[in-house]
């Protein structure tokens, strides 16, 4: 299955795509957690054996943790990411792309036991298969999906940096254009980010170079920017 991309709108009518990751990059994300969560238990069973019953008993505790609270306690507290996650650029987000609860982080984590029936995550990878955004049956239920993680492009320095407001009002996706040129112009050629800038000359009233910085400028202050 292909990742594929989730659009959708916020109350203030701003379209965002979540990129949902696909059973492929989510399984090496389960694999390198499940590496560390290995690691840790082999490291302390060594101490533990030494303390005998006392010492099964820390073990026992140990293990629990380390299967249910270490996935529920790295998203809920790390921003829906796991180690794996983290280093396979996934996150855990709610269905309309705000970050991820602790009551979702614990409902999706404790359904794994339905997803790995009737084994090796079987039910979880049909179910997966067929959501056309690769959720298991722990994200069905808790309203969750795991995305491909953003990188942020910080905007170019234009000028000296000045925020402009707009000299006519834009709609929502207007707005998102705004920001999205100025997001991406570092990967265009300049004669590329004058002629997309060019198109918005009324918006910006400039063209050419000038035109790029005041759009630039725009784009700082639909983000808030002074």
């Amino acid at each position: 299955m292909l990742d594929t991309v989730r659009e959708v709108h916020t109350p203030e009518g701003v379209a965002l795509r979540l990129p949902a990751a696909g059973p492929l990059p989510r399984a090496l994300a389960w694999a390198i957690d499940l590496g560390i969560r290995l690691g840790i238990l082999t490291a302390c069973s060594t101490v533990l054996s030494l303390l005998g019953k006392a010492g099964l008993g820390i073990y026992l505790v140990l293990l629990f943790v380390l299967v249910w609270g270490y996935p529920i306690l790295c998203e809920g507290l790390f921003n829906g990411q796991t180690p794996g996650k983290r280093a396979l650029d996934l996150r855990v987000v709610s269905s309309d792309g705000a970050p991820v609860g602790w009551l979702a982080a614990v409902v999706r984590n404790l359904l794994r036991t339905v997803d790995m029936l009737p084994f090796g995550y079987g039910a979880g990878l049909v179910c997966g298969l067929l959501d056309p955004w690769g959720r298991r049956l722990g994200d069905l239920v808790a309203g969750t999906l795991v995305v491909h993680v953003q990188a942020q492009v910080p905007l170019p320095e234009a000028g000296a940096g000045e925020a402009l407001p707009t000299a006519l009002p834009l709609r929502p996706q207007e707005q998102v254009a705004v920001v999205a040129f100025a997001e991406r112009a570092p990967r265009l050629t300049p004669a590329r980010q004058q002629e997309l800038a060019d198109i918005v000359a009324p918006v910006t009233g400039a063209a050419g170079a000038d035109g790029v910085r005041r759009l630039f400028g725009v784009a700082r202050w639909l983000l808030g920017g002074h």
